[in-house]
Order: structure tokens, then C-alpha cells, then sequence
């Protein structure tokens, strides 16, 4: 895990470096980022280009999503374990490769591409399951614990990598982090064909949701929030239809499949009473402490089957930009802000703002 000056980036050792590999030529110093140095202070820096170290590829980065546990990140809300500072932060990013270390495949130059977040051992009984999300080596994270995506250039380890098709979007591919969340959320719900289904919020995790869900032709997509601009949003994404909270209560024990995303305090509880006997609940969402809990008495008649998500293993980052590729997954209409690094504070400051009117900010270095 990075410390200190690290944390904005390595740069080329004295006496020349014959490892690293770029593609055409050498970009022009400086790279700037953006450097949370404690919470609530932050200073945009300038630095010389980083260069990869052996397994690792330098990628310039096209677009970086603002997503609530940036700005977590940036008021110290964020768990002490989950955090590093100083840190660049930046997790939902997408970019090309325009350098690579040594050890690395030199095919990866010029490809769009995106990239894991954990950074998992590969080594440990979990990662060796496939659930990389969950290592036992230690968390660490791009955004959180190690230099992220609020820059013109990222270092990454090559192994993360997810190379993306020629002329991809690059802007919508920002958002494949929480599209690979929300892959996540599918593989442990397992929708089947003619499933009355309910997404429970209209955020981004929410519409992806909606969005990946239509595909597995379900008899009912419902989705509930309680705000109007983002129940249109539902709909225009393949939603059958939308209900307020007062409308759900009339759908309790309803649905096969509920995934919940908002993360709100009463929504794990809210979820569970959305489902049928026997039903499933999947947790999606990221909740605080002091959330309402999810009634005992009703999980033990009901037979419920309730997992939770916690990020996104290699196997759910593998599907999300398959179905991106393929055009399946569609997270452009999400983005309604863009703004340059130097107006780092304004963006931030609509992330979690209220506005029902404010999807996805991105800033485009």
C-alpha cells in the first residue's frame, strides 16, 4: 500500500529507466492530480509523469466518475481501515494505456481500457475462490488506499486490467465500477425468466440494475424511490413500472427477486417484506451505522435467501464489460455533469447534493 508522497505517484529513477514501454511518445510533464491531503483539504498538484514499475501499466485517464463515498472520502466519514490519506481518490474511471513496465504485455499499449479496484493478493483462499473482493491479505483499493483516478495518469497493476473495444465510449465507460457492482448484485440474485422483480432505489447502482435486469425477460420490473425525476429515468431505462414507498407497501411479499441499492437507512428492512415466501433479497447498497435491522421473526417464517455485495469480484467485472462491449449495458445516459480536475470542488459538491435532477458527475481531466 502507497504512503505519503507515493500516493501521488512514482516518478522515473535516476540514471534513465530502459524498462517502461510508451506508446508513440513520452506525454509532456506535468500531470496533475487532485490530493486529498487530510479530510476536507484538498490541493490540485502538479508532478512528473509517472512511470510503471515491473507488472504495472501508466494509463491516461479519459474520465473519472464522483460517486458519495468520494465525498465520504473527502468530509472523513469514510471507516479509518478504508482510507489512506494523503490519496488521490478516484474509483470509477475509465481511460487508455499509454505506458508499460516491464513484464507487462506490450499489446496493452493504446488500448482503452478499464481496471479492477481491489487490489486482491491472488493468492489467499478467498481470491483462489474467485472472490477477490473479499482477500484476507488486506484491503486496498484504488481511490482509497492507493493513488486514484483524479489525475491525467494512473498507475495500475497490469493483472486488473480489462482492455476495452476500439472506438469504445470512453465517457460511459467510467461508470463500469458500479456497473460491475451491480454484475455482482445479478450473479447472486440469479434472476430467471418470467420473476416478478424490484429494484429498490433509482440511483446509478439502481438504474444499472434496472437496466441489466430487463435482459432476463422478467414477467414485472418494478423499481422503488421516492423521486419522481428518477422513476421517469426507471422507466425510459426498461422499468415496468415505478412505485413510491407508499405504493410498495402495497407490494410486500410480491416479488421473487429484490435487489436492493440505496443503502438508505430503512431499505435492507423494506427490501425483505417486498419479497415472496421463499423469495430472494440481495443488499447492494452500502449502509451505515445504526440502519434499521432486518426483523428475525419474519426472515424465519418467510424462508428468505438474503446475500449482500461487497464490490465486485474479477468474475463480475469480467461480465460488466462483456455486456458493455456488446451493448447491453448502456451508463451513458446516467452522466448529466462533467467538469476539468481545477473545478474538483464544484463537482463534488453536487454529489449527494439533493438535486433528483444530478446523475452521474464525471471530470474529465
Amino acid at each position: 500500500m502507497s504512503t505519503g508522497s507515493a500516493e501521488v505517484g512514482r516518478t522515473a529513477p535516476a540514471g534513465g529507466n530502459t524498462g517502461p514501454l510508451r506508446a508513440d511518445t513520452a506525454p509532456a510533464a506535468p500531470s496533475r492530480a487532485v490530493l486529498v491531503e487530510r479530510p476536507g483539504v484538498h490541493r490540485l498538484v502538479e508532478r512528473e509523469v509517472p512511470v510503471p514499475g515491473p507488472g504495472e501499466v501508466r494509463v491516461r485517464v479519459a474520465a473519472a466518475g464522483i460517486c458519495l463515498s468520494d465525498r465520504e472520502l473527502y468530509e472523513g466519514r469514510r471507516a479509518p481501515g478504508y482510507v489512506r490519506y494523503p490519496v488521490v481518490p478516484g474509483h470509477e474511471w475509465s481511460g487508455t494505456v499509454d505506458a508499460v513496465g516491464t513484464g507487462t504485455d506490450p499489446a496493452l499499449l493504446g488500448r482503452a481500457c478499464v481496471a479492477e479496484g481491489f487490489r486482491a493478493c491472488g493468492r489467499c483462499e478467498r481470491c483462489r475462490y474467485g472472490e477477490t473482493s473479499l482477500c484476507t491479505a488486506g484491503y486496498a483499493e484504488t481511490g482509497f488506499t492507493e493513488p486514484g483516478a483524479f489525475a491525467d495518469h494512473l498507475l495500475v497493476p497490469a493483472r486488473l486490467v480489462h482492455p476495452l473495444p476500439d472506438g469504445v465510449d470512453l465517457r460511459a465507460a467510467a461508470l463500469l465500477e458500479p456497473a460491475a457492482v451491480v454484475a455482482a448484485a445479478v450473479r447472486a440474485g440469479r434472476p430467471r425468466p418470467g420473476e416478478r422483480i424490484a429494484v429498490v432505489g433509482a440511483g446509478t447502482l439502481g438504474l444499472l440494475a434496472v437496466q441489466w435486469l430487463g435482459a432476463s425477460s422478467p414477467a414485472e420490473l418494478a423499481v422503488v424511490d421516492p423521486r419522481a425525476e428518477r422513476a421517469a429515468q426507471a422507466l425510459a431505462f426498461g422499468a415496468h413500472r415505478a412505485l413510491g414507498p407508499a405504493d410498495a407497501d402495497g407490494g410486500a411479499g410480491a416479488f421473487d427477486l429484490v435487489v436492493e441499492t440505496a443503502g438508505a437507512p430503512t431499505t435492507a428492512a423494506s427490501s425483505c417484506l417486498l419479497a415472496r415466501r421463499g423469495g430472494r433479497v440481495v443488499l447492494t447498497g452500502m449502509f451505515s451505522a445504526g440502519a434499521t435491522g432486518i426483523d428475525p421473526v419474519h426472515l424465519s417464517v418467510s424462508q428468505l435467501e438474503i446475500r449482500s455485495v461487497f464490490g465486485a469480484s474479477s468474475a463480475a467485472w469480467a461480465d460488466a464489460v462483456r455486456a458493455f462491449s456488446l451493448g447491453l449495458l448502456d451508463p451513458g445516459p446516467l452522466v448529466t455533469h462533467e467538469f476539468p480536475l481545477d473545478r474538483f470542488d464544484e463537482a463534488l459538491a453536487l454529489v449527494g447534493g439533493g438535486d433528483p435532477g444530478t446523475g452521474k458527475v464525471l471530470l474529465r481531466p
